[in-house]
């Protein structure tokens, strides 16, 4: 008997199908029964579709085989259980009242978190009482897995785009189990370029596009989205940057932003260029440009 998906979600679609090495289920009358009612029969009925039950319920599948010699009956019992998985890097900056999620990019460490809901008697396991099968990229991890386990941190591959972390928990007289999964994506670091106002600080609300105007003076401070260390000012950081591809030298503690200032009667139109390198990450790196006239 085999069950697809095998710890099925509640209400979810599962298909049980039977199949045999010896007998031929083709030619024999099979009826199926859910919570003992006759809901299935017929010549070579080797599969049956149904929905889970609600959480914390339970059905009681039968299939009834009629060979000539004798029935046979397989039976199983759908658990479904409420499996959420919830992740977060470990250490990729985002900047101050971000609504989104902070990214991972290659090389971060991410913390990958299990969250079963199985209800027995009416009470949901405690999920530290539980035991965990952690895999990832589809192979299993010993060290990570155990009881108690429910939660996983590994650090993503240089050369893949993306993790696929799985887990099988159980209670442990085995009973009950449930099963998730989760893509974990990366991306790049990306900069945003803001403007800086003596009085309000760094406008956060409108990023400077490619055209900007300068009038007399501003200051431009360059936000590394998804970048690690997620100090912008780590010294692990290499900011450069370049105005017409001349490399400007400004203060350690200020390398994040830039002054800029349009000379009176002059007007034009410049190029400002940032490059971001962590210097342990070697794939770590992010470059950004605009034109700014003034």
């Amino acid at each position: 008997m085999n069950i697809t998906p095998e710890n099925p979600a509640p209400f979810e679609e599962v298909n049980i199908s039977l199949e045999s090495y010896s007998a031929d289920l083709d030619s024999v009358s099979i009826s199926w029964f859910v919570n003992g009612k006759n809901v299935f029969s017929g010549m070579g009925k080797k599969s049956l579709s149904l929905s889970a039950p609600a959480a914390g319920a339970e059905s009681s599948v039968v299939a009834r085989i009629a060979f000539p010699d004798g029935e046979v009956e397989l039976r199983t019992t759908l658990k479904p259980s409420v499996f959420t998985m919830l992740w977060q890097t470990k250490d990729s900056y985002v900047p101050p009242f971000y609504k989104g999620k902070a990214l991972p990019t290659a090389g971060n460490t991410i913390k990958v978190v299990a969250m079963p809901e199985i209800k027995r008697g009416g009470a949901i396991v405690n999920p530290k009482t539980m035991t965990y099968a952690w895999k990832i990229d589809y192979s299993n991890d010993q060290a990570g897995s155990g009881y108690g386990k429910n939660y996983f941190i590994f650090d993503n591959d240089f050369l893949e785009n993306s993790n696929n972390i799985t887990v099988r928990t159980s209670t442990t007289d085995q009973k009950y189990s449930a099963e998730g999964s989760v893509n974990i994506r990366t991306t790049k670091p990306k900069i945003m370029f803001y403007k800086k106002d003596a009085k309000m600080g760094t406008i956060f609300e409108r990023a400077i596009s490619d055209g900007h105007k300068i009038e007399g003076s501003a200051t431009l401070e360059a936000v590394p989205y998804f970048i690690s260390p997620n100090n912008p000012l780590h010294p692990f950081l290499s900011w450069t940057w370049f105005i017409n591809d001349s490399p400007v030298s400004l203060p350690q503690i200020s390398k994040n932003s830039i002054p800029l200032k349009a000379e009176e009667g002059v007007s034009g139109t410049a190029r400002i260029r940032l490059r971001i390198e962590n210097t342990e990450q070697i794939f770590q790196t992010a470059e950004k440009e605009i034109n700014v006239e003034f």
